[in-house]
């Protein structure tokens, strides 16, 4: 089958296009899928140059997002049929009964795993998926809409649904303007109703997070102090909700614009994983940082099916060929890009 395979860890030409790459066979209990379209993720970037204190178990296959149909059943598989159209849950979990997969919580089980992180990954024709990972796709929904939304609504919807209980009516304030989960938690807050505020890198990117839906933009190329410009936005109040995947360069920002008594999710660290923080903001205020990533099987399926609904879109930038994978990545790696990068297969 065809595939893009790393073999070591470095720039974009590492990521080598085969075509004659070993078909998968599918075990008891799994299904093998014929893959139609694949999205990028930053993961995919950090995997594919290596990050630091985690070895990437090479040669593998990048890529957690994707969306196909079903080509062949493994024994036992029942309720499925060949030629099933299906979105595919990018976080996988190989457990017999914890604690976490007993709750719905299998995303804390400590045998889950993000595809193309730990396992192969989806810039290939043909992937292996467990049964417990297939959601039926319908026919109106494109393979690119569903993997473009996969991985990044997923995490959007867990951080700020199940964990940061956002409400109708709340303000919510999001670090970042054209990444994945960052244009998925702005169409979320909306649905809910809620007032939306997004810090910006570019007055390009705040444009378009105006275009889709925020209430205020705050470019931080032309003000580097934004947090005050929030605060005096939200009349000295500060923010009810704060949602940062920044990590270092933004964090005690955004504890300082959240309101007294508000919380900051924290769901990932583009900018690195360690800062400093005045405990003042957090005590004296009673501000809570909760901590998120990924999602439970019924998150996925929760924030999918309003996908499928149309009440939520995946924003899907450009669109690439498998074979063209390298230009992909050197187009993700810019920063440039506004919502997601798909890969035809």
């Amino acid at each position: 089958m065809r595939a893009v395979v790393l073999y070591e860890n470095g720039p974009a030409e590492n990521l080598k296009y085969i075509e004659d790459h070993p078909l998968p066979e599918p075990g008891p209990g799994q299904v093998r899928v014929r893959l139609h379209a694949a999205a990028l993720n930053r993961l995919d970037w950090w995997m594919r140059v290596g990050v630091p204190g985690y070895k990437t178990p090479l040669p593998t296959i990048l890529g957690a997002d994707a969306a196909g149909v079903i080509d062949k059943l493994g024994e036992g598989v029942a309720g499925w049929q060949i030629g099933d159209r299906v979105a595919l849950d990018p976080g996988e979990v190989s457990c017999d009964g914890c604690e976490f997969c007993q709750r719905g919580m299998e995303n804390l089980c400590r045998n889950y795993h993000i595809v193309g992180e730990q396992t192969t990954g989806t810039y290939c024709e043909y992937r292996l998926y467990p049964i417990r990972n297939l959601l039926a796709l319908p026919e109106e929904v494109s393979f690119a809409a569903a993997a473009a939304a996969s991985l990044v609504f997923l995490t959007a919807w867990h951080s700020m649904i199940t964990r940061g209980s956002v409400k109708p009516g709340e303000s919510v304030l999001i670090i970042g303007a054209g990444g994945g989960v960052n244009t998925a938690c702005l169409q979320i807050a909306k649905m809910m109703g809620c007032t939306t505020y997004v810090v910006g890198s570019s007055a390009a990117k705040c444009t378009r997070a105006e275009e889709l839906g925020a209430d205020y933009v705050f470019d931080r190329s032309q003000d580097s102090e934004w947090g005050k410009a929030v605060f005096k936005a939200t009349g000295k109040r500060g923010a009810d909700v704060v949602i940062d995947n920044v990590g270092a360069p933004t964090m005690m920002q955004s504890v300082r614009a959240v309101r007294p008594g508000g919380r900051v999710l924290t769901v990932g660290n583009t900018g690195g994983p360690t800062f400093e923080l005045d405990n003042r903001y957090l005590f004296f205020r009673h501000v809570s940082i909760i901590g998120s990533t990924m999602g439970s099987h019924a998150d996925y399926m929760d924030v999918m099916r309003l996908i499928f609904a149309g009440k939520l879109k995946a924003v899907i930038s450009e669109t690439y060929r498998l074979e063209n994978i390298v230009e992909a990545h050197r187009v993700l790696e810019t920063g440039s890009v506004f919502g997601k990068i798909v890969i035809e297969i």
